[in-house]
Order: C-alpha cells, then structure tokens, then sequence
C-alpha cells in the first residue's frame, strides 16, 4: 500500500530530532517557557503553529511542541511526531470549569475526555473512549504528591467552539449546546479545553501514551512553570521504571 506519509510535512522537525518524552502545548509562546524548565534545551524552530525545542531532565531526553489550538492541529502533531519516533505525548494547557467543584487557579489531571470534537471522529465511532494512558496519570498523580502540588483528578471534555462554550447564547444551537453543558455538568466533568480527546484517541489507536495537564482558567507563566515541574518529575519516574524492568 502506497505510504501517504512520505515526510513530515508541517512540523519543523526530521527523523532523529526527537525525544520519546514530548510535552505537548497549545500555545506557540509556551515552548521557551516550558524548555526553560529543563536542565539544557536549544530551539529547533517554528513552522505555522509548531514551535519545537529539545533539551534533557535529570538526563532523559525531552522535547515540547507546540500544536496550536483545536484538535485538527493536534492530530497533525501527534501524527508527525510518532511517525519521527515520540512514544509518550503530555499536553500542558489551559481550561475552563465545567463541574463547579472545579475552580479558577486548580491543576487538573485529565483520565479522560468527553469526545466532543471533530477530528476524533474521522478516526474511530464515537462510542470508542478517550482515555489517558493508565502510567501517565498514576505518574502525575504521584509526581504532583511528591513536589506537594495540589491537583483535581478527572474526567475533561473537548469541544471544537471555543465561543460556543463561553457565549453559547448567541448560537443559532444555543439550546443544544446548554442541553449539553448541562449533561456534562451533571457527569461531573471537570474542565471543558479543546485537544484531549483527540490525543487521547489518537495515542491510543497507535499504541502510544497520552496524558494531560490543565490549568483551570489562569495562563500565567508561573502556573505553566508548576505544571511543567510536575510533567518533568513525572517523565522522571516513568524513565527510571523503564530502566529497571
């Protein structure tokens, strides 16, 4: 069968020029803040919305790329990025609280994602779920108990409007999409962001791993530090089991 993916066609980024363990963002900007993090890193250029750096943590290779906002973007990212070699994809982002346990300034470790997005569904039916990989959350969880960083555990949802969530009223659909928020409310989902569900699938499908971390309404840089602190420990423990098997 004639191979479409001849070459990786968006990303800035070749066979060789990656690590197993990437952290994947959304935001372009939050690559440098996120290497800064690393024992070294260097930049290995931008290309659309994909910036890519590659650097160590307590000698394991590390890479973050960014995937832009929306799964579309991200299934490309996670496509390019397998087939030059990633095995382990966590997302560090942002989100909105959709349980009102849920609050402004919370950590939320993703087990899951309500699949309500486009893009997963051109690769599998809807009824397949979009689970994180057991390891990584269990490795979050304990990395995020051993730098003591308060976390929420959950279940988060994706959704392809970013201003169906917030201004639902003014969409021709606003009833169904308040009919769902409802029922998304009353599932106890957590938090409500927009690339998950399509990693989650995607990973799962090619036997990868897939994680994710959110910041529950804040974007500040010190926020994106502690989350990348907690991703980095994590990536720490995984590749020490890894070593001792």
């Amino acid at each position: 069968m004639f191979n479409k993916v001849e070459q990786v066609k968006h990303l800035p980024l070749k066979i060789g020029e990656v690590a197993r363990y990437v952290i994947v963002p959304g935001d372009p900007n939050r690559v440098e803040i996120i290497a800064s993090m690393f024992d070294d890193y260097k930049l290995q250029g931008s290309k659309r919305e994909f910036n890519a750096a590659i650097g160590s943590y307590k000698g394991t290779d590390v890479s973050v790329v960014s995937t832009g906002i929306g799964c579309p973007s991200t299934a490309i990212a996670v496509e390019e990025l397998a087939y030059i070699g990633a095995e382990v994809f966590i997302r560090i982002g942002t989100s909105g609280s959709v349980e009102n346990t849920i609050k402004k300034g919370d950590i939320f470790i993703a087990t899951g994602a309500v699949r309500d997005d486009g893009t997963s569904k051109q690769y599998i039916p809807i009824e397949f779920p979009a689970i994180a990989d057991f390891e990584l959350v269990t490795n979050l969880i304990k990395a995020s108990k051993d730098l003591d960083i308060e976390t929420k555990v959950g279940i988060c949802q994706s959704k392809d409007s970013f201003f169906g969530e917030v201004e639902p009223e003014r969409m021709p659909v606003a009833p169904y999409l308040n009919n769902k928020w409802e029922a998304w409310q009353k599932g106890g989902v957590g938090a409500s962001e927009m690339e998950a569900a399509t990693l989650f699938t995607i990973s799962q499908i090619k036997k990868l791993k897939a994680g994710a971390v959110l910041a529950v309404e804040v974007s500040d840089e010190e926020t994106v530090k502690k989350m990348t602190k907690l991703v980095l420990e994590c990536i720490h423990i995984m590749e020490k089991d890894r070593k001792n098997e």
